[in-house]
């Protein structure tokens, strides 16, 4: 009986899972009106499902000069950035760390990223294992 109603969590939980609906934007050029399609693609995408009552994940994978729109000291869209952590927690931006240490290299210094951002090791190798993962790419 305990298996029996383990397995049955196990199953409920992902059928959960599955409904989830996951979305991976890229942004890997340094043009704010990129970041800020990337930013209404989110936010449209959030209130689609929202209004419909279903859950969606968003991460925005930033790398190559598209770190840019997560930097502190350059960001175009830092302000839209601060309302998004505010309104949509369901939306996470994730930056190269690869891409950082060559800008910190080139540039001479530490740069300092936007709040709310994770670094992760290598934005591409992101983007594969959030496919893998059951995620949608869209470079916007």
């Amino acid at each position: 009986m305990v298996a029996a109603s383990a397995m049955l969590m196990l199953v409920q939980a992902a059928v959960a899972q599955e409904s989830i609906h996951k979305l991976a934007l890229q942004i890997s050029d340094n043009d704010p009106q990129k970041m800020n399609t990337v930013l209404n693609v989110a936010a449209n995408v959030s209130r689609h499902y929202t209004d419909m009552a279903e859950e969606i994940e968003i991460k925005i994978v930033a790398f190559n000069a598209g770190l840019h729109m997560l930097r502190s000291d350059t960001s175009p869209v830092a302000e839209r950035m601060k309302s998004f952590a505010q309104s949509m927690p369901n939306v996470s931006f994730e930056a190269c760390n690869n891409t950082l240490e060559a800008m910190e290299k080139k540039e001479g210094k530490d740069i300092a990223l936007l709040d709310n951002v994770e670094i992760v090791p290598a934005g591409v190798v992101t983007l594969m294992e959030l496919d893998a993962d059951g995620y949608t790419i869209v470079r916007p």
